[in-house]
């Protein structure tokens, strides 16, 4: 489990494409009491730790990831987001995730307002049933609150604080972004529709 409080920026050293993975291995900003097989959120989608050395830190990742998510634009050089598993008694400061990526999002606009920024992000028809104002979403990882919604399209508004210690400045527009629903959200919506199929039957 994760809480959506990225850590920290990491960078892809390499990538290997092989038959059946591609790994990528990854400068991350902490590997103390990092074990092989241990669970780290890069950009949002949970790997798996396969090998460790100093900082840098390997991941197979399986071609289901690679399509669902932005794992497979990565390149080296790319920055990504980095957070840790959660662990008993860590304070929970953003909202539950599993590292799950369910789609991709795309990146409409971008609009510097102070300090901070507001984004707009297209959301793929399938999922928009879970978006709505003042509900929580994770982009690329980082736990969010989603401003106004209006056909598909949510906004976003970003922090210095998030700006400095993650990647999203760094977005353009018609970039992809991973995005994970809160998954009370997901029951509570499923459920209603649920109870209102049975009513209907």
């Amino acid at each position: 489990m994760f809480t959506g409080i990225v850590q920290g920026t990491g960078t892809v050293l390499a990538v290997e494409e092989k038959q059946s993975v591609h790994t990528l291995t990854i400068q991350i900003p902490d590997t103390e009491r990092l074990a092989i097989g241990a669970s780290v959120a890069v950009d949002g989608a949970c790997l798996t730790a396969v090998r460790i050395d100093g900082l840098s830190v390997d991941f197979d990742v399986i071609p289901e990831t690679l399509e669902r998510t932005t794992l497979g634009q990565l390149e080296e050089g790319s920055s990504v987001n980095i957070e840790r598993s959660l662990k008993f008694g860590d304070e929970i400061g953003g909202h539950l995730l599993s590292g799950h990526i369910m789609a991709t999002g795309l990146l409409q606009s971008r609009a510097e307002k102070g300090e901070g920024m507001d984004f707009k992000i297209l959301v793929p028809a399938d999922l928009r049933k879970y978006v709505m104002e003042k509900g929580y979403i994770a982009i690329d990882g980082i736990s969010l609150t989603i401003g106004s919604v209006h056909e598909g399209v949510f906004s976003i508004h970003i922090i210095p604080e998030t700006l400095r210690l993650t990647t999203l400045g760094s977005k353009l527009v018609g970039d992809a972004v991973n995005l994970e629903i809160d998954s009370t959200t997901q029951t509570i919506v499923s459920t209603v529709e649920r109870v209102l199929e049975e009513k209907r039957s």
